[in-house]
Parts: structure tokens; sequence; C-alpha cells
């Protein structure tokens, strides 16, 4: 257990604070609560996301490297499975480079593989190889938030009806099957499966990392009948929660049982590959504070040669355990810095060149975040 235990009137301090702001800038976008399927305002959706990437030859690096003729977007490190977090991102960056014919074949091997439970939520992974390529029907919920998203924005951005109609669902889906009530306020779980109360000793669980913030304020405007700003507020609290522990840096996976915020029982108490992707969605917010962005910057402070030094955290013990080896992790802090001290973006994060799936992405990720939220950083 790392020396992270805060209960609900200190939690409530913190609020007061700091940990609402990010939760205000949504709910100042939020047009209203209630209403039937379409009370949408518009201009509902930012669409600042549709052709922000700034290098398209990355694109055309990255979709001839990962994404196949048929639209399964590949993880190369784990084994060639896909999974819809991989599949969200592939339609964010098809969107953000304005492919619209990529765009329609992950859509679509998306849907043919991985739609396919009855509550309207993604399976998680597909298995290359023998049939049934689905083994694990359980979802992962920032894989639909992140299509739904995409989904919403394409939509938006190209008047396609259909496009926008199928955002809703899986968007409502998401809130409908995975959000529960907490002493916080409403918080998203990983799945479906196996993170409740009632599943677990310490539940509920949630991983800080699956708060996608900037899809959060688009959704406060699109369906106003869910309380996405209040979710956005959660994941706040939550965040301003583990900046007062040690390290200043949230687990990967946290225990909200009673109100209190900890590390979850059963998995290492370690900032790390899910982790790195919250100052990053931080930074693509409009209206972040600088202090919930400050952990960040002060663990990642240049050594000797320039670059940030980045690695995954034991929280226990405050230690480095590995560094964040491939060159596309240093977008994420290069993001940060821009957002703090307008730090110009390194050229030799510009360039169009990819490296594994992951860190690959969350550079073109960092490129369309500094690209719609910190211009002057390019």
């Amino acid at each position: 257990m790392i020396p992270l235990r805060l209960d609900l009137t200190t939690l409530s301090r913190l609020a007061a604070a700091s940990a609402l702001a990010l939760a205000l800038a949504v709910v100042a976008l939020l047009v209203g609560r209630g209403g039937g399927d379409d009370a949408i305002a518009a201009p509902a959706i930012d669409v600042s996301l549709a052709g922000a990437l700034p290098v398209p030859e990355l694109w055309k690096s990255w979709s001839a490297r990962f994404v196949t003729p048929e639209g399964r977007v590949v993880d190369d490190v784990n084994g060639g499975v896909s999974h819809s977090e991989s599949q969200g991102y592939g339609l964010i960056l098809a969107v953000a480079a304005q492919d619209r014919d990529a765009f329609r074949r992950i859509w679509s091997w998306t849907r043919a593989n991985l739609y396919l439970r009855p509550d309207g939520l993604a399976s998680w992974r597909w298995q290359p190889g023998p049939a049934p390529n689905v083994r694990d029907p359980n979802n992962a919920t920032d894989g639909d938030l992140l299509v739904a998203w995409a989904l919403a924005v394409a939509g938006e951005a190209w008047s396609d009806a259909a496009l926008t109609a199928a955002s809703r669902r899986i968007a409502r889906a998401v809130f409908d099957h995975t959000v529960v009530r907490t002493a916080l306020g409403p918080a998203m779980l990983p799945a479906v499966d196996g993170f409740r109360e009632a599943d677990r000793a310490d539940g509920p669980v949630v991983n800080p990392s699956y708060w996608v913030f900037p899809a959060l304020s688009d959704f406060a405007r699109a369906m106003p009948d869910r309380d996405w700003a209040g979710l956005a507020e959660t994941g706040a609290k939550i965040l301003a929660a583990t900046r007062a522990g040690a390290t200043g840096l949230p687990p990967e996976w946290v225990s909200l049982k009673g109100g209190a915020v900890a590390a979850a029982e059963g998995f290492p108490a370690t900032f790390g590959y899910n982790a790195v992707r919250v100052p990053l969605y931080l930074a693509w917010t409009a209206g972040v504070r600088r202090d919930a962005l400050a952990p960040f910057m002060t663990r990642w402070s240049a050594d000797g040669a320039g670059a940030p030094k980045m690695a995954v955290v034991d929280l226990v013990g405050g230690r480095d355990i590995e560094p964040f080896a491939d060159p596309g992790y240093r977008a994420i802090a290069a993001l940060v810095a821009c957002a703090l001290e307008g730090t110009r973006f390194p050229d030799d994060l510009r360039t169009a060149e990819v490296d594994h799936y992951y860190p690959a992405t969350l550079r073109a990720l960092a490129l369309i975040a500094v690209n719609t939220r910190h211009p002057t950083c390019w």
C-alpha cells in the first residue's frame, strides 16, 4: 500500500483548493441537464480535433505499420492483438489526419469484430489465430470512450448522422453500464465486470488514466442527459488526492472504498504505462490548473543531456523502476513542459518515424494536443 489514503473530509478541502478546477472547465461547457436522446446543443462537439495532426507524414507511417487493409489496428508488442483501445486511438488519429477511408475501414472492423456485446460496449481484445478470436467478453471502458469520442468528432466534422448516432449509443452505454455512484461522485469502472464493490473487498476500483477529459468535455455538451461533468469532477478529485501522496503521481489502479482514495490491492503500486496517459489528457483539456500538471514536470526534470528522465515509478519507495525507453513517451513530457512553461516542442519529436504501437500513438496524440491547445509551442 502506498502512503496515500485520504478520507472524505480531506478530499473536500482538496476539492475546494484545486480538484474541481478541471471539472469546472467541463461544467462551463454543459448546456443543461435532462432532456431526451435528441436534446443536443449545436455545435455539440469541438471539431478542432479533425485535421489537427500537424505532421501528416506521421499518420502515413503509423497507419502503414499498424493498420491492416481491413482496418484492424495491431499492437505489435503484445502478440499482434487488437483491442478497443487501439481501435479507438486509430479512429482518433484517422479523423485528426482527415483520412475518411481509413476511418471507415477501422470503424467497420471494430463494429464487426468487437461490438458484439448486448449492452452496446466492445469486447476489449481480439487475438489473431484460431477462433474464437474474442476470448474474454469483458469490455475496457477507455476503449469504448475513445471510440465514442472519435465517432462524435467525425460525425460533426463530416456531417455524418450515422457516426453521430453511433457515438451517442456507445457513450451512453459507457455511462449506463460502467459509471457507479461513490462517496466522491460518479466514477467510471475500468470494465463492466470485476471492479465493483460487490466484486472486490476494496471495490470499487478505478483506473485514473481512463478519464479522457477532453472527451468528457465534448460529451457534456452533446449529451447533457448524462452527468459527464460530474464524472469529470470525480476524476479531478481522485487526481487531487493522489497529488497529496509522497511522489504526487497517480497509481495505475485506485480503490475508492468508503470514499477514501488508496492504491488498489493486488496491483503493483506504481505509476506506469497506463498512468503516463494522465498528464496527456490533462494537458489536452482547456482550463486545466498548473498544479494538476506540476508533479509530472517535477518528476521529469531534465537530466544532464537535457532530456526528461521518464520512468515507471515505485510509489512506495519513490524510486524509478525502469525507464520509458521508447522516444515516443518523451512527447508527453514535452507536452507538459509546453503547457506549463510554453517550451517549444522538440524538433526530434516532430518526425514521421514510428517506434512501437503504444509510444508511437502517444506521440501522435501529444502532437495533436499541442496543436489544438497550445499552438504557441509549435
